[in-house]
């Protein structure tokens, strides 16, 4: 099955090539937690998740789905969990889509400090501990039916992209068992200056982490990525510039420490324990200056590096190299668009297949067998 640029967000199956993508409505007020309520993506609805309060107040992270007054297609008995990167947000509507049309129940969550999860008393994406985010996805697992007590029968796949991509990477690698599939869009596996650049930068860090964690570093990001993805620019997404801004946020040393620790142990080697597919662009272009090159690369990640600590997250891993992607390869142009869903339908078809159908239970036994049934059991 091919797949294009959606029509508008909760239409399944509509599709039509040239047509912009939706736009976020207005930012929403915070929702009280445990309760579905309408979502700021059409057809979507959200719940907010009560986390833990940190030094900065209270925190939360935001679970969205599908509306359950949508009829869903036919379902495979699979659910499916996205986190998100830096400076990003759940606004892929064509990525729910995508998956639901090959019958998985498609979730998306908010990290803490991120998108509908940020408050005004946040410093946007800080944490100082990549493991802080494992409550954030058990909350969200929780809530779908695949919390640590215990399961639903049903498949659990798990999907990242970006920093959220090492995120699950990490939590997947400390609980064996739990999944059954990891995908993983660009994932943040290496830092862009390899080893060597994180051998440099790291003690610096790491003393600034100490002295003042949440500190403004340089910004280095000029806003090329944005460039080519957001319709106030030269992309084709409408994006919300309140929790997506074009230039980014600026990061803190405490947070980069996290970072460099999660590369640290990937280099050291995972043992993941399901299928793992790695989606990633060709070729990257240096975020240097504006080139023409842009709109086709990845302009946020080495994907060499990346494409190198590949091997070592799990016994069984797949990488797919798609020419003419983007960082998030699912916001590429059309046809590389099609490119992507087609390589990940064919690994998820080998890797995830559907369960089977549950057996129908024996009718209820008339007449005399029902009285020789009787009988027996007396």
């Amino acid at each position: 099955m091919r797949w294009g640029r959606p029509v508008a967000p909760g239409r399944r199956g509509a599709y039509v090539s040239g047509m912009r993508e939706p736009a976020p409505a207005t930012t929403p007020e915070p929702t009280a937690a445990g309760a579905w309520v309408p979502d700021i993506l059409d057809g979507f609805e959200q719940r907010t998740l009560e986390l833990g309060p940190d030094f900065e107040g209270e925190v939360v992270a935001t679970l969205v789905r599908r509306r359950r007054d949508v009829p869903p297609p036919d379902d495979a008995g699979i659910d499916l969990l996205y986190v998100h990167g830096w400076t990003d947000y759940f606004f892929q509507t064509h990525l729910a889509d995508f998956w639901e049309g090959l019958g998985v129940r498609f979730h998306a969550l908010d990290l803490r400090k991120y998108g509908r999860s940020l408050r005004p008393h946040h410093t946007p994406g800080f944490v100082t501990s990549l493991r802080t985010y494992d409550e954030d996805v058990e909350a969200a697992l929780t809530v779908i039916g695949h919390g640590a007590g215990g399961g639903t029968g049903r498949r659990l796949v798990l999907m990242g992209h970006s920093t959220g991509g090492l995120v699950l990477s990490l939590w997947a690698h400390h609980r064996p068992g739990r999944a059954d599939a990891l995908v993983l869009n660009s994932p943040w596996l290496e830092f862009q200056t390899r080893k060597v650049g994180r051998l440099v930068l790291e003690p610096s860090i790491r003393a600034q982490a100490a002295i003042a964690p949440r500190s403004n570093l340089v910004n280095v990001d000029l806003g090329f990525y944005a460039r080519t993805i957001s319709s106030r620019q030269d992309g084709v997404w409408d994006i919300d510039p309140a929790w997506r801004p074009d230039d980014g946020w600026r990061i803190t040393p405490a947070w980069l420490a996290a970072i460099f620790s999660g590369h640290e142990r990937v280099a050291r080697g995972l043992s993941i324990d399901v299928p793992i597919l790695v989606l990633l662009s060709a070729r990257s272009t240096p975020p240097v200056r504006w080139t023409d090159e842009m709109t086709r690369t990845d302009t946020v990640l080495d994907v060499v590096g990346v494409a190198a600590r590949v091997p070592q997250l799990g016994r069984l891993s797949t990488l797919a190299r798609i020419e003419g992607a983007l960082h998030d390869v699912t916001l590429s142009s059309p046809e590389v668009r099609d490119d992507v869903w087609f390589e990940t339908e064919r690994w998820f078809r080998a890797y995830v297949p559907p369960l089977p159908p549950a057996p129908a239970p024996a009718p209820e036994p008339r007449g005399w067998r029902r009285w020789f049934a009787g009988f027996r059991s007396a």
